[in-house]
């Protein structure tokens, strides 16, 4: 990856502007400058290191380098509007996505947002009711290794969809743009299903990961009684899935368990929160679908232990 020239950049190449420059929206904006979008940075905590270095990026063990249009630590500071705000901040309830982008929102500024769990569209939705809004999944294995720098081990692809359902003309060329980057981007009319497929994966890994003191994929599979564990919350979201009117083929469970025995052993993003300090996305991947169960009669005894666990250790965590 190269330095974005304006000068040589195509007359209709569309402005980024990535809110949450850490590991997944890092790599995704480096993917679309790659395919010739304008992508510029909000960066807190590496501004310094990416305004002078540009983002490092260990793609699957081949070393490249994005230097973005520009790299902002204040969203004051962009120019005009963008025509895409993507989004890839931690879904957590102390962050105020909305207030935080409300500055640079335009008339024709479309929201992509990259986040796990469920309903964490709904605070965007009710705050920019005239904007679309395209919700999308990660499944991707990618950290921050240091400062500026951050490496993909394994995945890569993208499921996006209008949220709250449907398909636009925007969706469509984003999708395109990543695709013509080398980015798998499935663009679904039913992102809602693609969200419970998810988490179908995200709810007994990520918590489990850092209840049990540590364990990567692979070493929670190889664990029986852990593994019992994992496919047991698996069948909970499948049934508030269905019960909330997103049914999943019941494989799912078994393609999961598959697919995550094949892939490089991986410490998952909460463990790697919790392991730093920082906060836990208990509530977006726990908490609200534990939420949407009690109000449709569904009983989820297994999540619901998780979550009483993850929330109190997350409060210690943070005192």
């Amino acid at each position: 990856m190269t330095a974005q020239d304006p000068a040589n950049a195509p007359a209709s190449a569309p402005r980024i502007l990535v809110v949450g420059s850490g590991a997944v929206g890092g790599f995704y904006g480096a993917k679309l400058a790659e395919a010739g979008a304008e992508v510029s940075l909000l960066c807190r905590s590496d501004f310094d290191v990416v305004r002078t270095q540009g983002l490092h990026i260990d793609d699957l063990g081949k070393p490249r380098q994005f230097i973005p249009h520009r790299v902002i630590n204040d969203i004051a500071d962009y120019p005009g509007w963008p025509d895409y705000m993507l989004v890839a901040l931690k879904a957590l309830p102390e962050i105020d996505v909305a207030t935080m982008v409300a500055p640079k929102m335009g008339p024709t500024t479309t929201i992509l947002l990259i986040q796990n769990g469920i309903e964490t569209e709904i605070p965007l939705a009710e705050a920019f009711p005239d904007n679309e809004l395209l919700s999308a999944l990660a499944f991707i294995c990618v950290s921050r290794t240091a400062p500026g720098c951050i490496a993909r081990t394994d995945y890569g692809r993208l499921a996006m969809g209008r949220y709250p359902n449907g398909v636009s003309e925007r969706a469509q060329t984003l999708g395109k743009l990543f695709e013509a980057a080398g980015v798998p981007c499935a663009v679904t009319d039913n992102v809602a299903r693609a969200r419970w497929r998810k988490l179908v994966w995200n709810a007994p890994f990520n918590p489990i990961s850092v209840l049990s003191g540590g364990s990567d994929t692979l070493q929670m599979l190889e664990h029986t009684p852990t593994e019992k564990l994992i496919e047991a919350v698996m069948w909970e979201v499948l049934a508030i899935a269905e019960a909330a009117g997103c049914p999943l083929k019941p494989e799912v469970v078994a393609k999961n368990l598959a697919d995550t025995r094949k892939m490089v052993p991986y410490k998952t993003s909460m463990l790697l929160d919790f392991e730093a300090g920082r906060p836990l996305e208990v509530e977006a991947i726990l908490g609200n679908a534990l939420r949407r169960a009690e109000a449709l009669g569904i009983a989820a005894p297994h999540m619901a232990s998780l979550h009483g666990l993850l929330s109190l250790l997350d409060a210690n965590n943070r005192r």
